[in-house]
Order: structure tokens, then sequence, then C-alpha cells
């Protein structure tokens, strides 16, 4: 036989489960106990008390003398023989015939001749014994008894222990099965092992107690022209509230009613890392969770399914249980039809544990029904309400954060049975639930990695000479980088939640701002701030939506630089149109996908003196709205898949320099109509696909400089050696084989690049220009140079490397401002140099010397 503890151990769940097992449920689990330990005891009463007493029933037709002749013929069916005391005796059984003793037998053996002394001696003998006699021995006691208790006992009685042990077990899996399907009991397990962290942990407390604190603050400044409080009056719990040098999160946390039971808050809020680190992967988890939960509810049907059984369960038992109630007697009536081995027919049978199986039978029937009872109740507490939804409207009524989501499916019913066990957990789950929440974590977190001494070592200056700091990648912007007040450029870049607040006000250099990917929510104050102070802003995005609303406001912005995907559905949100409120803006640079310039750009216009398009690749078809342009002093439309240059530019009478860099242009034949441009003096048409400089660009006198690398062209006209305001010809990476000798028209040329094409001889008149700085030579197919470069007395950097040259003149020692620095050429090359010149060529060898590209 098992124990009471083996079969209870069915029942058993993780501990941790208790918070899922609402009342209901433990009282069920309490009545199984119950009925286990009736089902034990009444099989332990049945296998060792339990038995039945039978006696014949005489029949009044049976003669209770013995005839002689009825002892003379006996049927002796047992003769035992036993040794003792130096004799033998023998035992003699009849059925249905008087006890004959070994006496009597020797008298009856001669009956024949004294049956007057057999018969007096029967008579004297039933005269000393008392009651009435049955004729059967033990054996057959024994007999009748066990085939009695087969055949008289009603079945329940016999096997009542065992029905309840089974009901009871049945039950007992029916109210645990969901904690052991493996579908659920590893959501069920997640969820416990989620919900236990989240109660414990000390960012719940934390953001209780800050929320405790603020709700205090706010209740104070309500009572504005009101008189001081005295100290002992408090408009929030005092327990766990910090102190005034205790930092604090800007929002609100949770709130509870006063009249819940609450976990003593600790006065020091301050979070470590190790704590912050782990209420972050709780976040996390809580997402990945929800995510995975909200999907199903399986829980919700099994749960319902096991109740719904338990209620059918009962609803059995009670209906055949109770017709057996009266069944159960003390006293029953046997006819085993064995008269023939017996010789009675009836017999008259006693139950002894008749009372007690049916006291217990009545007790559980009572059990039974409390069950049922409580299973009817939680049925309908499951189709009272929608559990398969959970709101958190009291607890975001109760609390500022206002962003808790409701759950649904298995997290709701998941929730709700807690809910059943103790409301606070859900509270305190709702924390980790809530965004806000979460981004109060991250900037404590963050505050406390990031310190004022840790983001100064991370400032630097860049090419400009300006203090420069680069955030990548946080959560957050730490409330230190306010505290860096000599900083003139921040770059925030993928910081998605970045904020910027009051303390901005602080940092009165600020006049460059980036923000790469990273959709900054500005404080009122900090807006006005910006407004007045910024005039630099660079805004890289993926979708335009993730443009701030309030740059379209900065009022004082000078120069905006807008990086990203414009060509889409989403372009009309751009807000181009509300560029107009911009009215100082200088420089507007785009570098997206257009392919057509936005007409409203044309708002900005009357005060936009430089214009950048860089596209992707994308053709630029439309671009009417230049004409609108007439102040823009510089454009540039880089990669835009041009062929020709485009008329519109043509009306642009304040430009002075013009770059159509990367674009598919063939022909320039359009360049005479650049004459009418009087301001211009700078045009890149380099990286295209130029085979040929017309002539007519000789009409183009104020130009001075002329960026022609990276193109198709085999010769230089003549043509170009008459622009003598000319300052800067660059015709590197093209296939010109010859250095034309008119260059030396160009007094005025300082920079000459004609690196990587195919020269092989130096014209003497390119040594005329003798205000030349920087000339660049290289990867070409000169053989010498001539000794008259020493007339270059201004030159600052000469590129010699990658030609067929064995030996560089020593003249190049006269070139007064010409160091190694500036001179670019193979090693073995300027191992050739007299060591006088080397020595000339290696002074002051620290100066750098801008070669003005």
């Amino acid at each position: 036989m098992f124990t009471l503890a083996e079969v209870a151990s069915l029942s058993d769940i993780q501990p941790t489960y208790r918070i899922l097992k609402p009342w209901w449920d433990v009282f069920m689990d309490y009545l199984a106990v119950v009925m286990l330990m009736v089902a034990i005891f009444a099989g332990t009463m049945q296998l060792t008390k339990d038995q039945v007493v039978c006696l014949p029933v005489l029949q009044s037709t049976v003669n209770p003398k013995v005839q002689p002749d009825t002892a003379g013929k006996a049927d002796f069916t047992t003769v035992e023989t036993t040794t003792g005391q130096e004799e033998a005796s023998m035992r003699t059984v009849s059925f249905g015939a008087p006890t004959v003793t070994p006496d009597i037998l020797s008298r009856a053996t001669s009956s024949q001749y004294q049956p007057t002394e057999s018969d007096q001696e029967l008579k004297k003998e039933q005269k000393d014994s008392s009651g009435r006699k049955t004729n059967l021995d033990f054996q057959q006691y024994v007999f009748i008894n066990q085939m009695c208790y087969h055949l008289a006992l009603p079945w329940y009685s016999k096997y009542f222990p065992y029905l309840v042990l089974i009901h009871t077990i049945i039950l007992i899996v029916s109210s645990n099965f969901w904690f052991k399907y493996p579908k659920t009991c590893s959501k069920i397990e997640h969820f416990v092992s989620i919900l236990g962290k989240c109660f414990e942990s000390p960012w719940t407390t934390k953001a209780l107690s800050e929320t405790a604190c603020e709700d205090s603050e706010e209740n104070k400044q309500r009572l504005t022209g009101a008189q001081s409080l005295p100290k002992y009056v408090s408009t929030s719990s005092d327990e766990g509230s910090p102190s005034a040098s205790t930092p604090m999160i800007t929002k609100s946390g949770f709130k509870f009613s006063a009249d819940k039971p609450m976990i003593e808050i600790p006065s020091v809020t301050i979070l470590d890392k190790k704590d912050g680190e782990q209420a972050k992967a709780l976040f996390e988890k809580v997402r990945k969770f929800r995510a995975h939960v909200e999907d199903s509810d399986l829980i919700y049907k099994l749960y319902v399914g096991q109740t719904v059984i338990k209620t059918v369960k009962f609803i059995f038992i009670l209906c055949y249980t109770a017709n057996f109630v009266n069944t159960i007697s003390f006293e029953h009536i046997c006819n085993p039809k064995v008269e023939h081995l017996i010789g009675y027919t009836q017999f008259e049978c006693t139950h002894n544990m008749a009372y007690m199986l049916k006291k217990l039978l009545i007790s559980y029937i009572s059990l039974i029904c409390v069950y049922g009872f409580i299973c009817l109740y939680t049925l309908f507490w499951l189709f009272r309400i929608p559990l398969k939804e959970y709101s958190f409207e009291k607890v975001r009524e109760e609390s500022s954060f206002s962003d808790i989501p409701d759950v649904k499916n298995d997290f709701a019913f998941l929730l709700h049975m807690v809910d059943q066990y103790d409301q606070l957990y859900s509270k305190r789950f709702g924390v980790f639930l809530s965004e806000v929440s979460e981004n109060k974590l991250r900037g404590i977190s963050l505050n406390h990695e990031w310190t004022y001494e840790k983001l100064r070592q991370h400032v630097s200056r860049n090419a400009q000479d300006k203090q420069e700091l680069h955030l990548f990648m946080l959560s957050g912007v730490p409330d230190a980088v306010f505290d860096l007040t000599d900083l003139d450029v921040l770059k925030l870049e993928l910081i998605p939640e970045a904020k910027i607040t009051a303390k901005i006000s602080q940092m009165t250099n600020l006049q460059e701002l980036h923000l790469y990917h990273c959709p900054a929510k500005v404080e009122q104050t900090a807006f006005s701030f910006l407004r007045d102070h910024l005039r630099c802003l660079h805004v890289k995005f993926t979708d335009v939506a993730e443009i701030p609303a309030w740059v379209y406001l900065l009022k004082t912005l000078r120069e905006l630089y807008l990086i990203g995907n414009l060509n889409s559905e989403n372009n009309k949100m751009i807000g181009l149109e509300s560029l107009r409120e911009l009215r100082h803006l200088k420089i507007l640079h785009v570098k997206s996908n257009l392919t057509k310039i936005p007409p409203n750009i044309t708002d900005v216009a009357p005060h936009l003196t430089k214009l950048v398009i860089h596209n992707d690749g994308t053709k630029l078809v439309v671009l009417n709205s230049l004409k609108k342009m007439t102040n823009v002093a510089e454009l540039e439309l880089q990669n835009c898949e041009l062929e020709r240059i485009p008329h519109a530019i043509f009306s642009l009478s304040n430009l002075q320099e013009l770059d159509l860099k990367s674009n598919s242009i063939r022909t320039i034949e359009e360049i005479i109509s650049f004459q009418h441009l009087k301001r211009l003096t700078c045009l890149k048409l380099w990286h295209n696909k130029i085979v040929s400089i017309p002539s007519s660009i000789t009409h183009v006198k104020n130009l001075e400089s002329l960026y022609l690398s990276n193109n198709k062209l085999e010769t230089l006209p003549a043509a170009v050696f008459s622009l003598q305001k000319l300052r800067c010809l660059d015709v590197s990476y093209n296939s010109i084989a010859v250095i034309p000798v008119e260059i030396g028209l160009l007094q005025n040329l300082q920079h000459f690049h004609i690196t990587g094409n195919k020269v092989d001889i130096l014209p003497k008149q390119l040594f005329k220009c003798v205000k030349l700085r920087t000339l660049s030579l290289g990867q070409n197919c000169i053989t010498s140079i001539p000794d008259k470069v020493s007339q270059l007395l201004q030159l600052t950097y000469l590129e010699l490397k990658g030609n067929c040259l064995d030996r560089l003149p020593a003249t190049l020692g006269q070139c007064q401002l010409l160091r190694k620095s500036g001179l670019v050429v193979e090693d073995h090359l300027f191992d050739t140099l007299p060591s006088e010149v080397k020595e000339v060529l290696n002074q002051d060898t620290g100066i750098s010397f801008a070669n003005g590209i």
C-alpha cells in the first residue's frame, strides 16, 4: 500500500507557483488532501479489519433430534488422525447430521443390539448444551463468511476506498495539469521567474519612491499663495521619500493608495551599476516575454478545460454516490447456493465496517459537494469578465506612468491570476511595461556611467580648431554634457531617446549641433536657447519623420544640413515649405535622392547664399526652381546624373562658384552662356565625361579657378590660357600628352595640377608662371626637370613621384620656400641632390605650407 505522501506528490508544484494559485485552487487542494486521507484511512481499515460474520438461518422444518438411522448413515467426509499420550483418537465430521463422538461411534455400530441406551445418551447431551446448534465447524464458517462477503455485500462497500482514491487523484491531476503540460509550464515558469525579479528589483522600489516624492512636490506646488506647511504635515507618504539632495527622475512613477500594503522604501534611492544592468535586462525580458505570450491563449483554454473537467467529475461522483448511502448496512441476508456443501440455504451476516464506511461516505459526499460548489464558482469567475484582456487603467490613474499598455491573451490571464494572490505584484510588474520607466532607468544608468570627467576626456578639437564632443549609440544624453559650458560642437549619433533639457542654456559657446539618426526631443526652455544661439545644424535620417519639427522653427539658424531619404511617399512631410521660418538661413545642404528641386525651396531664396544638392545617383530632372534663387552665390549639384549644364543656372546672376562634380556631362558647349555671370570665379566640372574644352571658354573672363580633373581630355586648347585671372587650373587624371607653351601667359597662375596624364616634356614657358605655389606633375612620363625650376621662388609644393626621372636638378635649392615636406619624390631621387641642397630643403621641416587645393 502506498503512503499519503506518495499520493500527495501528484499535486506538488514549485513553491514559486503559489502566486498563480487563487484561493479557490488552494482550498480545493486542501479538500483533495482530506479526501486522500479518507480514502487511505478507509482502505487501511478495510484491509486490516473488514470482515463479514455469518450464521445459518435454521428452518422450522428441520428436526433438531438426530434419528438413529441418520446417525448410522452419516457421511464421513473428513477424518483427522493425531497421536498423543500413547493412543490415537479419531474425529469424524458429518454434514447434515448430529456430531458423533468416538464413543458414540462405537455404540452406533452395535445400536441394533442396544438402542435404548443410545437414545438416552443423546438426550442427555442435548440437555447439557445451550442455544441452537448449527452442526458447522470453524472451516465451514470461514468458507461461508468469505463467500457471503462477495455475494451479500454491495460492491460499493467493498470498493469505496479505491473509488475515492481514484477520483481524488483525477481531481488533483486536473487541478495542476496546466503546471505540468510542456507547452504551458515553460511559459508559466518564465512568467513567475520574471515576476519575482520585477517585484524584488531595486528599480521598482526606486520608481515608487520617486513617484511618492514627485506627488509630494506637485501637491506643494498646487498650494500657491498658501502658508508653508508645518513640518509634521506631508502631502504624501513620508516613508521612503528621498531627501532634497537625492537626484530624482523628471517624470513621476508609480503611486499606490494608502490602504494597500507596500514594501518599506529605503531612504537611499541611488541605484548602483549592477542593479541598473539587472533592471535593464528585466525590461528586455519583459518585452520579449510579452511578445511571445500575447500571441496565444493556450494557458487560458487549458485552465478553463481542467475546471470544466473537475465540475463534470463532481456531478458524476455526486449522482452515483448518493444512491449507495442507504445500501451500506450492518445486516445482510446471504443465499450462497451451497446447500450441498453446508446444509443450509440462507445465512444472516453482519458487516463490522458498515457504520464506519457509512460515516466516511457521508463525509466524502460533503467534501465533494463543497469541492463542486467551488468549481462552479471558478467557472462563474472565468466567464464573468473577459480574462483575456487586462487593463492597467487603475495603475495609470494612480501613477504618472500613463503609458503602461493593456495586455491580452495568456499574458492578461496570468496577471488576473496573480491579482487573486496579491494585486501589488501586477502593479509593480507594470513598472517594467512602461517606456517612461525604462527611459528613466536608462537615464540614471547613463548618468552613473558618463560622468563629467569621462565626458571631458572625449572632448577633442576638430579641423576648425573648435572643441567637439561626439556621443555614439548611447541610451540618452548624459546630464553632465550640459556642464561642458565651453563646448562648441555637439554630435549625437544613434541616440533614439535623446532629450535636450533646459540645462543646455549653460552651454553659451555651443553654435553647432549634429543629430545623426537621433530624433531629439527638446524642452521649451532648451528650444528657446537653441532658437537664439544655434547657428549650424546637421540632421541625418532614414525617413523624413525622424526630422524633429522644432528644426524648422530655429529662426537664427544659418546653416542647415539634411542627409537622408527625401524621395519617397512621405516626402510631403519634409516641411521644406516650413523653411520660410528660417529667415536667417544662408546655407542649405541636402544629401538625398531627389528627382527635382522642391519648388517651395524658393521661400528661402531671398537670403540663401549657398545651395548644395548631393544625390545618390538619382537623376535630377526638374531644375526650374533654380531660376528664382537669384541670390545664390555657391551652387553644387553633385552625382545628379546631369548630361549637360542646366540652363536654369545661367539665370543666377550672383553665382560665384559652380560645382557639377560626378555627373555624366559629355559636352560643355553651353559654357559660353557663363559670360553673363559676371561674378562667376570658380567652375568645377571634375569627375565627368568631358572630351574637349570649347574655345568659347575665353568669354568667361572672370574665371579664377577651373577644375577639369577626372575627365577624358586629350588636349588643352589655347583658349584656356587666355583667362588672365586664372589662379588655379586642375586637369589631373585625363589623357593629356602635351602642355601647350601658351601656359606661360597665365602670369597669375598659383596652382597647376596635371597629375595622372601622359606628359613627357615640360615646356620652359611653364616656369614663367613665377607665382606658382603648387605644381603637381606626378604619374606622368617626364624624363627630366629643367633647371629653370629655380625661377619658381614662391613654390611650396612640388609633386614628381611616378615619373621616369633619373635625377633632380640642383637648382631646386634656389626655390626659397620649398622644403622636403613639400617635395613628393622617390627617396633615391632625393639622394641624387647635392648635400648642400639637401640641407636647404631639410631646414625648418616643421613648417607646414598650404597647397591651396
